[in-house]
């Protein structure tokens, strides 16, 4: 992990400040409003953690130092709060991911940020409005951001940071594949889904359950399985199951009183797989089997406001209570900790939220 710490000359500085998106600057400074006079504004300098080529996170990646840049008249400079490891993220780095920025890049995809500065022309935003990447796009994993007003949406700075920085990539992905594919009847309906213990299947059961909507879940046969259940239950899971629990002739008996599910999510496959569709009733749909949904693809089909709209609505339930998962907060410059636990080098842990 020590290369991940290494900075680089001035040579590939200048290379990742003109490559990547994202412009950057320091953290540690007070808001200021743009004044334009016979200087040109800047940022400060910045630090980002990058990659130069795609590999093994652990390998390839490192932190960097950057030069300011220009907030031209229709940018916002943000000071990066928080932003988080997801599995994609991971998986854009290895280059396995679908889309993916080219390299030389700076890794993160979603987050939240206090707006630092604005351009002369901003009207929407101000220095202290909390604000995240809407819809998301890469370079969150750095001190500062600069880009054009039209990327950032502005936020309720009552939401806890961990659940702001974390909003789009997983809860959205939760809430469209229960609005997409099948209209459910709430006090009537259930579903079934496999992978239940991540961040989207926690973010299914809860948003499952403030409509009225049961839910059938399917955690995977390992240590602290027990516990995995109760934690599901206290989210509002109706029925969890491990897999091994589910080798019986017909499934549809352990339901007890609830509704044969219309719907299934399947996001591990193989056995898992099999099984969700055992448990769905004649008709039902199940996500990636017979329809597909990918998050990524959704955003592209110009739905910004719609998006936008969605996140307003997760917000409120996280800040409410009503939507919740775990999370750890780790420093910046613990970071190369946070990727350990991130590729599970230390066992099952929280989503990593690297603060800023």
């Amino acid at each position: 992990m020590t290369a991940l710490m290494k900075s680089v000359g001035v040579r590939a500085m200048k290379l990742l400040s003109s490559a990547v998106n994202f412009r950057l600057n320091q953290c540690g400074e007070t808001p200021i409003r743009s004044l334009r006079s016979f200087s040109t504004l800047r940022s400060p300098p910045s630090k980002a953690i990058v990659y130069e080529q795609h590999g093994s996170p652990d390998s390839v990646t490192r932190l960097v130092n950057l030069p300011p840049v220009e907030v031209r008249d229709n940018d916002v400079c943000v000071k990066l709060i928080a932003a988080p490891i997801n599995p994609s993220d991971i998986n854009r780095i290895e280059g396995v991911y679908p889309v993916r920025p080219p390299v030389p890049a700076i890794g993160g995809y979603e987050g939240v940020g206090e707006v630092y500065a604005v351009g002369s022309k901003v009207n929407a935003l101000s220095p202290g409005d909390w604000v995240i990447p809407s819809p998301p796009s890469s370079g969150t994993w750095q001190t500062f951001v600069v880009k054009e007003e039209s990327v950032w949406h502005k936020i309720d700075k009552s939401c806890p940071m961990e659940y702001a920085a974390t909003i789009t990539v997983n809860p959205l992905t939760a809430l469209r594949m229960l609005e997409d594919f099948v209209s459910l009847a709430s006090a009537g309906d259930s579903l079934v889904q496999n992978g239940a213990t991540s961040i989207v299947g926690q973010c299914v059961i809860q948003l499952a359950r403030l409509r009225g909507i049961s839910t059938i879940n399917i955690i995977r046969d390992r240590s602290g399985s027990d516990e995995a259940r109760e934690n599901l239950k206290a989210l509002g899971a109706d029925q969890v199951f491990s897999e091994s629990q589910l080798n019986v002739k017909n499934v549809k008996s352990l339901l007890g009183e609830l509704p044969e599910p219309a719907l299934g999510f399947n996001c591990v496959g193989g056995n898992a797989a099999s099984l969700v569709l055992k448990f769905l009733r004649e008709g039902g749909t199940i996500d990636l089997e017979l329809k597909g949904f990918w998050l990524q693809n959704w955003l592209s089909l110009g739905k910004v406001r719609e998006c936008r709209e969605m996140i307003d609505y997760l917000l409120g339930l996280a800040r409410d209570g009503k939507l919740k998962y775990e999370t750890e907060l780790v420093p910046f410059d613990e970071f190369p900790v946070a990727l350990d636990k991130a590729l599970g080098k230390v066992g099952r842990q929280p989503k990593q939220v690297i603060t800023f």
